[in-house]
């Protein structure tokens, strides 16, 4: 997640030479392409944690620091 970053609200994830934004809200991927295993992961991090996502976009969006979200167990 970046600060300032555009709407509508979403992260950014990283694998390999792989890059993807996902939306928060549905977890739609945005732009980018991830191999479908490392997609699935970033899909259910997102699912499990949308309200730390949701609280840290607002905090970004105001250039607040934002909170650690827990990876995937």
């Amino acid at each position: 997640m970046f600060y300032k970053d555009h709407n509508p609200p979403h992260f950014h994830a990283y694998y390999g030479d792989h890059q993807i934004a996902v939306s928060i809200r549905d977890g739609t991927v945005l732009w980018g392409r991830f191999p479908r295993r490392a997609l699935g992961h970033v899909l259910e991090w997102r699912e499990a944690h949308q309200a730390e996502l949701e609280a840290d976009w607002l905090l970004a969006r105001d250039r607040e620091p934002l909170r650690p979200i827990a990876p995937l167990e």
